[in-house]
């Protein structure tokens, strides 16, 4: 019998894809009825077709018994390879998320220009759907637990959903009485901006190692175990992260932790050092290190053994910071500690949750000494952009607050939308009013290499615009950025005095880690900015700062380890060039 499934499964999608399209109702219906037909069919299409019989079916007429013929004759169909090309594979992806029916992905593909799942993720934790008509603050709750139920067994996640995971594994870990140290380690321990899987190393007695993996392989939020030795697991999290414990004797516990870190380059440029100097550091894969005697007390020591500066995790990828530590010009990275403001952050004003009053007692109690309010600019529209009345009433309003908060300051400022021709969102005569300006690309991503560069380049030029907002504009796991020439923007941002953001929003983490060295060497701030929109989204500026240490950035190149009049001094020289 012909493969009715094939054809019912085309039949099936195309219905689908045309209510995407807004075709006809009534051609749609035409469509789900023959489908509906052909589930109860007993015959043979392939004989039906052959006798000219299949227009006797219910619901099946001559244009659709002639689709199912070239079905059946070439495997597929025209109309379907048709509209396949015009609707972007990302929006029939979004159908999988449990919820999400054709109509509401048809709404917020067109209204929104939203094309991938994770961009739907980006807009709900933005709080764009909830004005947006037949959806509402719970059908978008409903849609984020809808994504995290289909990417629960996703091949990589980002440190957002795994960096809390693993603390909290190491935690519980720490709890059990035969652990003497434990440490995330592997990808995360290195900052990576994307994770496979969370790796943890444990030190504990030999006897010891089977009852802290049985103990590991039986933690609440575990879903199952696929992997399980005397000595290590492989756990799945009710989540979908893979974690992976290793358990090794207290004494090779830092070379464990040296190799386990990695990266495979820099562990490579180790063993090429270490035969060199006559030092024994091990091999490359951990079972091999639990049978030797090499024992060191920590990782540092190892590195002071090769006559190496101490690298950091987050520096180990073979990008010159072995050759930096040879001759100990290795950066004193920055830390949480030194940022004393927070700059990008969202209100009510637009498209954020929380006042301004509760951004700024969030960020007074965590330390900091000032906050700067970025709400979006008027073109905005779909994030509620503030109009120059708008912008009127939130001055006031933040000036009312300077008067009654102490050793605190709110800053002005604007996420100001960079125009397709490069201009910004309003006039100087508006801007002058700000105390610095964030300028964003947020419409028309769609750029060639030369598009995308140039317009950039002619925002840059504006001597109000003080820090350039994530500038490829990617979404991790979602959306490549545009293609901007970024070592152009790099050179510009050193001649005209702007700083460049790197959002700290972990699906963003734009700039990418890999260009901050060319940024700074060239004198570039860099602005590690949250971009929150409501007051937990400030704490993902720990991102952020993982991801500076990992390009190699100390305090003097964070714009935000500035005072509040430091940094308005910055502006105002950016102003006055």
């Amino acid at each position: 019998m012909t493969d009715k499934k094939h054809v019912i499964q085309i039949i099936e999608e195309l219905a689908v894809l045309l209510e995407l399209k807004g075709a006809n109702p009534f051609k749609i219906r035409a469509f789900q009825n023959a489908a509906r037909s052909l589930q109860n069919l007993d015959a043979d299409i392939g004989e039906l077709v052959r006798s000219g019989k299949l227009t006797g079916i219910k619901g099946i007429g001559k244009s659709i018994a002639d689709l199912i013929g070239e079905i059946l004759s070439t495997g597929k169909s025209s109309d379907l390879e048709r509209l396949k090309d015009e609707i972007p594979p990302g929006v029939t992806e979004m159908l999988k998320i449990p919820g999400m029916g054709a109509k509401k992905v048809k709404a917020v593909w067109e209204k929104l220009g939203i094309t991938t799942i994770g961009e739907l993720e980006y807009a709900c934790k933005e709080n764009r759907l909830v004005d947006l008509e037949g959806f509402g603050a719970k059908t978008q709750e409903k849609i984020l637990s809808g994504i995290d139920l289909l990417r629960k067994y996703s091949d990589r996640h980002l440190l957002s959903k795994t960096l809390p995971a693993a603390e909290k594994l190491v935690e519980q870990l720490c709890d059990h009485r035969a652990v003497v140290r434990c440490e995330i380690t592997g990808e995360l321990r290195r900052f990576c901006e994307t994770i496979r899987q969370i790796d943890i190393l444990v030190s504990a007695e030999f006897q010891q190692a089977r009852f802290v993996v049985e103990y590991f392989c039986a933690l609440p939020e575990v879903d199952y175990a696929p992997e399980k030795t005397l000595d290590s697991a492989l756990i799945v999290l009710e989540s979908g992260i893979k974690a992976r414990l290793r358990v090794v004797d207290e004494k090779q516990f830092a070379l464990a932790l040296l190799h386990s870190t990695g990266s495979a380059a820099h562990l490579k440029k180790l063993q090429q050092l270490a035969a060199e100097t006559g030092v024994e550091i091990g091999e490359k894969v951990l079972p091999e290190i639990n049978s030797g005697n090499r024992s060191f007390a920590s990782e540092p020591v190892i590195y002071q053994k090769l006559n190496l500066q101490f690298i950091e995790p987050e520096l180990r990828e073979d990008r010159g910071e072995i050759e930096a530590a040879r001759q100990n010009r290795l950066p004193h990275l920055v830390t949480p500690d030194n940022l004393k403001g927070v700059i990008h952050v969202h209100t009510r004003y637009s498209d954020g949750a929380n006042t301004i009053a509760e951004m700024a007692q969030t960020c007074k109690k965590q330390g900091y000494q000032y906050l700067v309010v970025s709400d979006h600019s008027k073109t905005a529209v779909y994030a509620n952009g503030l109009s120059e009345e708008h912008i009127l009433e939130q001055h006031r309003e933040i000036e009312q607050l300077n008067a009654e908060m102490e050793n605190f300051t709110i800053l002005k400022s604007i996420e100001c939308d960079i125009l397709p021709d490069g201009s910004l969102d309003y006039s100087d005569s508006v801007l002058t009013s700000f105390d610095l300006v964030i300028g964003s690309i947020h419409s028309k991503l769609k750029m060639s290499p030369e598009e995308a560069t140039r317009r950039i380049l002619r925002a840059m030029e504006n001597p109000y615009l003080t820090i350039l907002g994530h500038p490829t504009g990617r979404l991790l796991l979602a959306r490549e950025g545009y293609p901007v020439d970024m070592h152009r923007i790099i050179e510009a941002a050193a001649e005209l005095g702007v700083a460049i953001e790197l959002n700290a929003n972990p699906h963003r983490l734009d700039i990418d880690w890999r260009l901050l060295r060319e940024a700074t060497e060239r004198g570039v701030k860099i602005s590690i900015n949250p971009d929150a929109h409501r007051v937990d989204g400030i704490n993902d500026i720990r991102y952020g700062i993982g991801i500076a240490r990992k390009g190699w950035l100390s305090a003097n190149d964070v714009l935000n380890c500035l005072s509040a009049q430091e940094l308005t001094t910055f502006a105002k020289k950016r102003r006055n060039q």
